[in-house]
């Protein structure tokens, strides 16, 4: 089959790879009707993930129909469409029993690495390195997905592909900082980044009940996006002090909630831009922090700050004076999918959640180094790169 793999930093090809085959009994086949890119894969591209290898398939945000199934898959059949979700959580252990389903203990086949990292072993991640499984991706022409009854769900009749897709990773993800923040009727929330998860999260926020959400960025296209399709009001934060237009916003004690959906990669205006890259790129930090920094120095004293951007290790200049003496609440996770797709496909399906206007460009998976380039560098006013792999 097809699929677009990553050979180095920075480097993607399209490549003929051996196809999947069922390997347990509740695993299923599915053949990839669209699949996405996602910023977090950037993070994968710029080489900030470790245990990459060159060959590794990409891509964990798809939808497909099912092809084959395994001898104990009981919620699914061939011919079924389904979107399924980008963390693989086996529905039997004490976390997924408890909806942590992205600390799964057994969806990992190869744990060490992160238990070595993090203290305890993640859950298994489609194309997401071999730190979080060695799973084949999703930017390819079929996938084998593990524990199909519990990561795969079924597009309600009248719910195109489009809009369905993003059910698989954006939107969940984006439910869940706002859920998990805390965002209740009356709440001023605060959202760091204008792509589909930032959008995701402010949408949430607002059917949530929030008075008022506001999501700073600084590209205009993906601002104008979300202040059309979301009904959120935008920052851009090299215009403007944020931390003091945010408090001027809310009465003057800053948002109640503040959601970081930007991840390793933040960016930051003025001279502190520059010393963060370069230190990233020297080696001399992991990760970016910098919209989590502004978040909490934000967020109201005994307000609650969500971090879904991905990050992989250790931060410097973490503000913990601020978040102690603010009384601060500061979660984070990888998206507990499961517990969120089906109610999002129901909305959805009944027009009060839209999704398909992340999709800025479509094109079939031969295309996907060309997609990455535009979605990565912002180029065309790209926000998501849909691949199509049988097209």
């Amino acid at each position: 089959m097809k699929a677009l793999c990553w050979q180095g930093v920075n480097e993607l090809s399209v490549e003929r790879v051996p196809d999947p085959r069922i390997l347990n009994a509740q695993d299923a086949i599915v053949k990839v009707g669209l699949t996405t890119t996602c910023g977090s894969d950037l993070h994968l591209l710029g080489g900030y993930i470790p245990a990459m290898r060159a060959g590794d398939v990409i891509g964990h945000e798809f939808l497909g129909e099912v092809v084959e199934v395994g001898t104990e898959v009981r919620r699914h059949k061939v011919g079924d469409r389904v979107v399924v979700c980008s963390i693989i959580g086996c529905g039997r252990c004490w976390n997924c029993e408890n909806g942590l389903w992205s600390a799964c203990d057994n969806s990992n086949p190869d744990p060490g690495l992160t238990d070595m990292l993090w203290g305890q072993p993640s859950a298994g991640i489609y194309g997401y390195s071999h730190a979080t499984g060695g799973f084949k991706g999703s930017h390819a022409q079929y996938v084998r997905v593990p524990f199909a009854d519990h990561g795969a769900f079924a597009v309600p009749d009248g719910v195109s592909d489009m809009d369905a897709l993003f059910c698989s990773d954006a939107a969940p993800t984006g439910w869940m900082g706002a859920d998990l923040g805390g965002v209740k009727p009356g709440d001023v929330v605060a959202v760091w980044g204008c792509g589909a998860v930032g959008q995701m999260a402010a949408r949430a926020a607002m059917l949530l009940g929030a008075e008022r959400v506001i999501a700073i960025d600084r590209h205009p296209e993906r601002m104008t996006m979300t202040e059309r399709h979301v009904g959120a009001e935008t920052l851009d934060y090299t215009r403007t002090d944020v931390i003091a237009e945010l408090k001027e916003r809310s009465g003057g004690r800053g948002p109640d909630v503040c959601i970081e959906a930007v991840g390793l990669e933040a960016d930051s205006a003025g001279p502190k831009r520059l010393y963060n890259r370069v230190k990233q790129r020297a080696g001399l930090t992991l990760d970016r922090p910098a919209a989590v920094r502004e978040a909490i120095y934000a967020c109201r004293k005994g307000g609650s700050v969500f971090v879904l951007g991905v990050f992989a290790g250790l931060v410097d200049k973490f503000p913990l004076g601020a978040m102690m003496n603010k009384g601060l609440t500061v979660r984070g996770a990888q998206q507990h999918g499961q517990r969120y797709i089906p109610r999002l496909l129901d909305m959805v399906s009944n027009g009060e959640l839209r999704t398909a206007h992340m999709a800025t460009h479509t094109m079939p998976l031969e295309h996907g180094p060309h997609g990455y380039d535009l979605f990565k560098n912002k180029k065309d006013g790209c926000v998501r790169a849909v691949f199509r792999p049988w097209a």
